[in-house]
């Protein structure tokens, strides 16, 4: 049980004080206001008590007389994130010398840096909720919830790349940066219980034009460019161009992404020309509204082959990681070649806001697709893997996408989805509509004993639906896959809306408390109108989408 706040500590220390002078009428005002302080006490007990570390949250509120004064949901949210951002300055400086003298031996390349990168983010998502939870603004509340959640998502990720690392500076690393999130956990609940929810988002802060469907930080170029996509029109000079045989202005897409202005407010065209490009490339925080247009997916590809097996972590072996908000790409193919017997190999990493992909194809074996944090979408795109391969705890719709099994390793079952959410407050999960779940060729000419299953809880709040979407007869009887030791079981949220093809009958699907066959009014909530409302800023990349079910 936490010691008094302060404030009632002093006023009960007054109020026994002697004092033979006093009047009825102070007297009066001094019982009041211990009865106030105390009335006070109890609603911020009854707060923290709501959260998921309840002690963490009163130690925050002990010494701070205006949470007291006037507790309420919002104030205690805002403060637990002024203290969140005040632990996580510890973390910062901790990660800053874990690597110098054996601190911190890593059991993988770059999960220290991984670390370093990911809570850079975190601390910058972290001060920009603090102005949308003092906001009080239902819309600005939607954000701070999103980022509040990727947040949380770099913590897992963080300490999963360490899972393995040894050294005197791993303990305390593991505990400054549980306790750092403990209050951000505690500030996500908060947010949520005050009805900060996903309703009525204004995700274009800069104002819109409306009769033409692009915000007004949509230059015109960006426009005309995006509209049409005939590219070959446009004067070299009117844009940036990639070209692998020296005609454009740069070889690589590394050096156009590296050439491209920081935080940006306009699109920045990059015309990837044919060719195949063997690079990894890192779009950073930094890279702001970068797009990635290519002469088709079919002849622009960016391909690489990194690999868990190769010493990397999950997080680093993408061929192209996405950091910078507002990244859009079209006609492109992002491929992982290192093979099934590599293990983890990502194609794509997406960890970024209002990130849209058309007509692209991402291609890979297990984890091709990672869609690590914040809103995604992804329309009439391909997507080749065999395990888990689009995985992460975005919140993220796929539309009109193949999904595509290959042939595994021999005894591997194929798992299409992996999804990560690990709090019950955080507004995430996969989504696919419209879609189609099909085979390979090698794998349909060969399929006898695979077994191809619509996804598996990596955590135990684990969120994926199917709607309407075509299953050929790869898909096993029983749809989903246990994860090794049944986790999650009673909590994940597994949905399927009338779905169709042969292996879309539900009469033999798992009967786990947390499948569903969805309503109407279920499936709904994972539209793009309503999970990521698409509405308010997919209008600005010219990609079609279909809001609603």
């Amino acid at each position: 049980m936490a010691s008094p706040p302060l404030l009632l500590a002093y006023l009960l220390f007054l109020s026994s004080l002697p004092s033979p002078t006093l009047s009825s009428n102070a007297s009066t005002t001094v019982s009041l206001n211990t009865t106030t302080a105390a009335a006070a006490n109890s609603a911020v007990q009854a707060l923290c008590h709501s959260t998921p570390y309840p002690s963490a949250c009163l130690d925050a509120v002990k010494l701070s007389i205006s949470i007291n004064i006037n507790p309420s949901v919002l104030s205690l949210a805002l403060h637990s994130l002024q203290v969140a951002i005040g632990e996580a300055t510890k973390v910062s400086s901790l990660l800053s010398s874990a690597g110098r003298g054996g601190a911190l031996v890593e059991s993988k390349r770059s999960s220290l840096r991984d670390c370093q990168d990911l809570h850079r983010n975190t601390i910058a998502s972290l001060r920009r909720s603090t102005g949308l939870v003092d906001s009080a603004n239902a819309r600005k509340l939607a954000d701070a919830r999103a980022y509040l959640t990727a947040a949380l998502t770099n913590r897992a990720t963080c300490l999963e790349g360490l899972s393995g690392a040894r050294g005197p500076a791993k303990a305390s690393l593991v505990d400054s940066w549980n306790a750092a999130y403990a209050h951000v956990s505690n500030s996500l609940s908060l947010v949520v219980r005050s009805g900060g929810g996903r309703k009525g988002r204004d995700l274009s802060s800069a104002g819109s034009d409306r009769q033409r469907g692009f915000p007004a930080w949509v230059g015109r170029r960006a426009r005309r460019l995006l509209q049409d996509g005939d590219y070959g029109e446009y004067d070299p000079g009117s844009v940036v161009t990639v070209a692998a045989d020296g005609t454009g202005n740069f070889t690589t897409v590394g050096e156009a992404v590296a050439w491209a202005p920081s935080n940006y407010d306009d699109r920045i065209i990059i015309l990837v020309r044919a060719g195949i490009y063997e690079e990894n490339v890192e779009t950073t925080s930094d890279k702001t509204n970068i797009v990635l247009l290519g002469d088709g997916s079919d002849v622009t590809v960016i391909r690489g082959a990194r690999s868990v097996a190769d010493g990397w972590t999950t997080f680093r072996t993408a061929t192209v990681a996405v950091s910078g908000q507002g990244f859009l790409a079209r006609d492109i193919t992002f491929q992982n070649y290192a093979g099934p017997e590599k293990g983890q190999a990502v194609a794509l990493r997406v960890n970024a806001d209002l990130v849209a992909l058309y007509r692209c194809v991402i291609d890979g074996y297990q984890d091709t697709l990672y869609v690590h944090s914040f809103r995604q979408f992804y329309r009439e795109c391909d997507v080749y893997g065999t395990v888990d391969f689009i995985f992460g705890n975005a919140a993220v719709v796929l539309q009109a996408c193949n999904l595509v099994a290959k042939k595994p390793l021999p005894g591997q079952s194929n798992v299409i989805t992996a999804q990560s959410k690990d709090d019950p407050n955080e507004d995430t999960g996969i989504s696919i509509q419209n879609c189609k779940v099909l085979a390979t060729q090698e794998l349909a000419a060969g399929n006898s004993g695979v077994k191809t299953y619509l996804g598996r809880p990596w955590n135990i709040y684990s969120t994926t639906v199917y709607i309407e979407s075509y299953m050929d007869g790869l898909v096993d009887p029983a749809g989903w896959l246990e994860w090794p030791g049944g986790q999650g079981l009673d909590t994940l949220y597994y949905g399927e809306y009338m779905n169709d093809g042969p292996g879309a009958g539900t009469d033999g699907r798992v009967t786990w408390p947390g499948f569903h066959l969805m309503e109407y009014d279920e499936a709904t909530r994972f539209t793009v109108s309503e999970f990521i409302y698409g509405d308010e800023w997919l209008e600005s990349t010219s990609f079609p989408y279909d809001a609603g079910i």
